[in-house]
């Protein structure tokens, strides 16, 4: 609890508070995802762009930690050192190995993931063994009736799934990595992507789930029209602070994400 408390303290992404002394950086390390989002187009990187799944590059773990050192020395503020892709960080064995090093080289790194949670509860114990003990996990349903519109395919173990059959197969193994992260202490935060037409009535059931399962702070973030959702305007600030006003009851609420892409660096 000690290390849980640690982590809450210097990660500005869970604690409002640590913003301003705060950094962090993404190590784009993690390329393949074992799912499609039908949200996300990661074919193209414009370096004006602020979204998730995108990255200037692809890094090998090597050229992670040089660029990790570097940036520590630029900015001596960053505290936490995450892989947010550009796929999904559990999906890609580039993960654990730069885990591992960061470990080593830089212990008193925080070491944050975010995932789609697929893969989250039979990967956590090589987490638990890499040091990581923050971890964000996207959630946009737990009903399988609204997760089939939200995801194209799920590939899990050389099988390709999709309809009803992906959406209640990604949110089983969701569910269960989270309870399973929590009882092993680690800090979980839950993203949900707010889809106009398609998940806004739904946000306040996926808050109760994961609050039930431990989860500590949710995200609600507005979604940033690509993909096949090109053609949904993106909910307006009312309507997203509306939302994490009306969940604030539930559980604590994130204000200050900046939807950060996959090599993002510096201070939120």
């Amino acid at each position: 609890m000690e290390q849980c408390a640690k982590s809450y303290r210097g990660h500005p992404c869970f604690n409002p508070r640590a913003v301003k002394e705060h950094g962090r950086i993404h190590l784009p390390v993690a390329p393949r995802c074992n799912i499609k989002c039908r949200y996300c187009d990661r074919r193209y990187s414009c370096a004006n762009e602020n979204r998730p799944g995108i990255a200037a590059k692809v890094m090998s773990p090597a050229e992670a930690m040089g660029h990790l050192a570097k940036s520590i020395e630029i900015e001596p503020r960053i505290s936490v050192a995450g892989i947010a892709g550009p796929g999904d960080p559990l999906y890609n064995e580039e993960t654990f190995k730069t885990f591992q090093m960061i470990n080593r080289e830089f212990p008193q790194m925080i070491l944050c993931l975010s995932t789609n949670g697929l893969l989250l509860k039979e990967r956590l114990y090589d987490l638990i063994c890499c040091g990581v003990k923050t971890l964000t996990v996207t959630v946009n349903a737990v009903d399988r009736f609204i997760g089939q519109e939200i995801y194209d395919y799920v590939s899990y173990h050389g099988n390709i799934y999709r309809g009803l059959d992906a959406a209640e197969l990604l949110i089983e193994k969701q569910l269960a990595g989270i309870e399973a992260a929590v009882k092993n202490d680690f800090l979980v935060k839950v993203n949900t992507v707010m889809i106009p037409g398609i998940n806004e009535g739904h946000i306040d059931a996926v808050a109760k789930r994961v609050k039930e399962l431990g989860a500590f702070i949710m995200n609600i973030m507005p979604l940033i029209p690509s993909g096949d959702f090109a053609h949904i305007p993106a909910p307006d600030c009312k309507q997203i602070e509306k939302l994490r006003k009306d969940n604030s009851a539930t559980m604590e609420q994130m204000h200050h994400c900046r939807q950060c892409r996959a090599d993002a660096v510096g201070m939120l």
